[in-house]
């Protein structure tokens, strides 16, 4: 029992060292979305981000990390669910908006602005649609993913790490680069 999970640790470990060594964001896990090597690597990136042997993370990590339960589980209805993690109405489930199926926290391209996304109102419980980006899809103006100064600029200007409201423009704006490929983007990463 003790070598399985020393095994385990093992290969956790160098999940972790092969996200850092390659600049890939532990929300990108290389491993399968709810295995429990995907669980397990947020639980020991996080344990070694408190000791202080994690260092130099993406600040999209260490918020994840630090403000979030993702890798933990707890007890709903019964049932062993998974804290802070899209299996609920964040990105699975389907919802219903105005009398048709949208799948909801998934970014789209089209509407009123350049993209926008459905996501469930926590005080409402209200479904709602959320455009943003720029009026009109923007003509010729292009998301500058790939340029770091304009990169940091758009992270300023609209207080990328301190937007949590997931109802808001500015929330899925900051957030964009982490749907790029999903949208046919070119680049990805982070704003801040």
């Amino acid at each position: 029992m003790k070598l399985n999970h020393i095994l385990k640790e093992q290969v956790i470990g160098e999940a972790i060292k092969y996200h850092t060594d390659n600049n890939i964001l532990l929300s990108e896990s290389i491993f399968r979305m709810y295995s429990d090597n995907y669980f397990a690597l947020y639980n020991q990136a996080r344990k070694l981000h408190k000791e202080g042997k994690l260092n130099n993370l993406d600040p999209m990590d260490i918020e994840l990390l630090e403000n979030t339960d993702i890798g933990e589980f707890g007890i709903y209805e019964g049932e062993k669910v998974p804290l802070d993690c899209p299996v609920d109405s964040e990105v699975i489930t389907e919802a219903e908006y105005q009398g048709k199926k949208v799948q909801l926290g998934k970014p789209k391209r089209g509407g009123s602005k350049k993209f926008y996304v459905y996501v469930k109102d926590p005080k409402s419980g209200n479904i709602r649609k959320v455009s943003f980006g720029a009026a009109g899809g923007g003509g010729k103006l292009s998301v500058k993913l790939k340029d770091p100064k304009a990169k940091a600029a758009f992270a300023a200007r609209h207080n990328c790490e301190t937007t949590k409201d997931k109802t808001t423009a500015s929330y899925w704006s900051c957030r964009l680069p982490r749907y790029a490929k999903s949208l046919g983007l070119s680049g990805g990463g982070k704003w801040w």
